[in-house]
């Protein structure tokens, strides 16, 4: 009995481990079947995707210039990683551009090197490929971080490959003779073909010959003038496009500094692109532009360095970079082009808004530049000249005085000399200088009475022309203003009669000046007798009491009209003349002029003409 237990025993665990064998066999043959079923669709996968591997070896530069293109296509479905995707395909865009540059040799398989490139390229475009494809799956349920580091990977190696291809460009295993040209984008052209565009240019100017480079930033400079879209393009989307352009600045090849400085000088234009030409290094070589560049390049380099000083953030990176000196070095030689004499005192005047750098200026004898240059033969220069002085002068009483005494004067009164043949532009500067230079000092006042000034600004007058005679008017308003010496000068000159003629201008502006300066010349008795000795004078100021002129106007002339009334004659042209209406007017709108002239006209014997209410 006991022995057959333990056969029953003994039975039941050989059927037991019988079992278990069987089990651990069916699994392992379910674990192969899945590992070769997965296998096969990886390879499904990889050749769909990839069938270009198996021929690599007749690869192409078009051909993998296409691939490229459609991998760059392509990847813009992938939804996972926007940010490395881009970084991706600024990549590709890269190699592609470079690609395209190139001739399409049929025949490169005979360079092994270009053969080993182009299939690394076209591997990796494939690899890129399935990235693409995983990252566009949504049912997609790997490894994110397998798949980014992936990306990373993908990256790096294009990288390498635009690298590698720059160096067989350098070697010249590419030719350039036959380059694909790629066409300029049309109007109203996409961002998309406008980003390509401008990336191809850049990768001319990287690894092109010379007349590839000098004719990418001719193109270049061409679409920066046009259209605001490719600068923002260039500046925000391009990467290292700015920093690129700046390393040209530095070029010893002919043409090629000119034209970087160009387009420098239209991203300059706009103030918000300022700061990444700055960032990327473009001021220091500017100023050596300056320095030792030729005529040309010298323009083109003051231009950028104008339009980036135009608000005062670059002022600083100029001034260190030793950029006060060339400029003014620039300004000191006789040699320099009005051109450039115009943009340098542009760059200068936006620096001289520092207070600091204003005074390393003067320091660095700035007032005896511009002084001297006030002299120039050529009127551009001798414009910008007394323009920045101005600006340097302004609310500063030293500057002016060092002007004087440097003989700033003597040629701003010569270009107001009506047999000048200069234009109407430098006069009305030099007017604007007189005011800014003269009329605060009594002691330049003196200087200016004597210098024959009075009779240039009554030939201005005259002339009748409209851009001279309001700052001439404005000039002549503010000497009315000043002492009784000047005054009579004035009246002694023989401005009164002019003035009165310019009472009847259409101008209101031109009208209410000559008010102004006749009312402050009329203060004093011997210009007064001068201005009643004409019967019309009167009755024309009169006239600028009709409620339609300005009301300035007519405050100046209540003030010219004040003391004339003292004498008898004027009172009785002022009652018999139809304007005494308008006089009352004004007296019942309380105007405390208007009501002192009309109780002068109600006293004696007009008082019975008049009502006694003013009395």
């Amino acid at each position: 009995m006991h022995g057959r237990k333990s056969l029953l025993l003994l039975l039941l665990l050989l059927l037991l481990l019988l079992i278990r064998s069987d089990i651990k066999s069916q699994l392992h043959e379910d674990d192969s079947e899945s590992m070769k079923s997965e296998m096969e669709e990886e390879e499904e996968e990889e050749e769909k995707a990839g069938c270009n591997f198996r021929q690599l070896e007749g690869i192409s530069i078009r051909r993998a210039t296409e691939v490229i293109g459609s991998l760059i296509s392509s990847s813009y479905c992938s939804r996972s990683f926007p940010a490395k995707w881009q970084l991706i395909r600024d990549k590709l865009e890269q190699i592609r551009s470079a690609l395209a540059a190139a001739a399409d040799g049929g025949d490169c398989a005979a360079n092994t090197e270009l053969v080993g490139l182009l299939q690394a390229i076209t591997s990796t475009a494939n690899e890129t490929r399935l990235l693409a494809n995983k990252c566009s799956d949504e049912a997609y349920g790997g490894g994110r971080l397998r798949l980014r580091s992936d990306l990373d990977v993908v990256a790096c190696r294009l990288h390498l490959h635009s690298k590698r291809l720059e160096e067989i460009y350098a070697s010249g295993v590419l030719t350039l003779s036959r380059a694909i040209v790629v066409s300029r984008p049309g109007v109203g052209a996409s961002r998309e073909d406008m980003r390509f565009y401008v990336k191809d240019l850049i990768s001319r100017l990287k690894i092109g010959n010379l007349e590839m480079r000098v004719g990418a930033l001719k193109a270049l400079n061409d679409v920066l003038r046009e259209d605001e879209k490719y600068v923002r393009i260039l500046v925000v989307e391009v990467a290292e496009g700015v920093a690129l352009l700046a390393s040209l600045l530095e070029s010893r090849i002919e043409g090629v500094a000119e034209e970087a400085a160009e387009a420098i000088s239209a991203i300059a234009g706009f103030d918000s692109h300022r700061a990444a030409l700055a960032t990327a290094g473009a001021v220091a070589p500017l100023i050596r532009l300056l320095e030792i560049g030729t005529e040309s390049a010298k323009e083109r380099a003051a231009g950028a360095l104008k339009r980036m000083t135009e608000n005062s953030d670059n002022a600083w990176s100029v001034s260190a970079q030793g950029g006060v000196s060339a400029l003014l070095k620039i300004c000191g030689d006789s040699g320099s082009s009005g051109e450039l004499i115009r943009s340098a005192c542009g760059v200068l005047k936006s620096l001289g808004g520092v207070e600091e750098i204003r005074r390393f200026m003067v320091e660095e004898g700035a007032v005896s530049i511009f002084v001297k240059l006030s002299r120039s033969k050529e009127e551009t220069s001798q414009v910008q000249a007394i323009e920045f002085l101005i600006a340097m002068a302004y609310e500063d009483d030293a500057i002016k005085e060092n002007a004087m005494k440097d003989g700033v004067l003597g040629s701003l009164v010569q270009l107001l000399d009506p047999n000048s043949l200069c234009s109407s532009k430098a006069k009305e500067v030099a007017l604007r200088a007189i005011e800014a230079f003269c009329f605060s000092s009594p002691s330049t006042m003196n200087v200016l009475m004597s210098s024959g000034f009075l009779d240039r600004v009554l030939s201005l007058l005259r002339s009748g022309e409209m851009s001279l005679q309001e700052p001439a008017l404005k000039a002549v308003a503010r000497l009315s203003a000043l002492s009784q010496a000047i005054k009579k000068a004035m009246g002694d000159a023989g401005f009164i009669p002019e003035l009165v003629k310019l009472l009847e201008n259409r101008s209101f502006q031109v009208r209410e000046m000559a008010a102004e300066a006749l009312s402050g010349m009329i203060s004093i008795q011997t210009n007064r007798r001068r201005f009643i000795k004409q019967d019309d004078n009167v009755n024309r100021m009169l006239q600028l009491l009709h409620p339609g002129e300005k009301s300035v106007t007519k405050t100046h002339v209540l003030s010219a009209l004040v003391c004339l009334a003292d004498s008898g004659g004027v009172r009785r042209k002022i009652a018999a003349s139809g304007c005494v209406k308008h006089l009352e007017e004004l007296a019942e709108s309380d105007v405390r002029d208007a009501k002192r002239i009309i109780k002068r006209l109600s006293t004696s014997r007009f008082r019975s003409m008049l009502s006694g209410m003013w009395s």
